[in-house]
């Protein structure tokens, strides 16, 4: 049995699809700590959410790209992936107390692609960081 984990097939799979399942659970908890509905305001046409909501995706991806890299087993790229995605979770509660003169969730809401763009780029920049971080 330990030859069919070994296999480079299995371990791009197991990566792949424990990496999907933690987009898809980081991106609920961000849903409940968001103002806004997520899915509904991209139907809706919201582009500032849209670019958030993208940036959370790659950030997350990008913070698990760093931890299947370094780490062979699929519990410590889980873990690493993790703590990596609650990093990024800080910076956008960092982000929001920084701009005490306007609401971040409210400003996207409305579809201020300035800040959607900027919520974006902080979220991709800052998985770089993180990434970089994971040993």
């Amino acid at each position: 049995m330990n030859s069919f984990w070994e296999n480079e097939i299995v371990k791009v799979a197991a990566n792949f699809s424990v990496a999907v399942l933690c987009i898809i659970v980081f991106l609920a908890v961000f849903e409940l700590v968001t103002k806004y509905k997520n899915w509904e305001e991209i139907q809706n046409g919201n582009v500032a959410v849209a670019m958030a909501t993208g940036g959370k995706i790659f950030g997350i991806a990008n913070i698990f790209r760093y931890s299947i890299g370094q780490h062979d087993s699929l519990l410590a790229m889980i873990g690493w992936g993790v703590y990596g995605f609650v990093l990024l979770l800080a910076a956008y509660f960092i982000y929001e107390f920084l701009t005490p003169k306007f609401n971040i969730d409210h400003e996207i809401e409305k579809d201020n692609r300035a800040v959607g763009f900027i919520s974006m780029v902080i979220s991709v920049g800052l998985s770089f960081v993180i990434g970089e971080g994971i040993q």
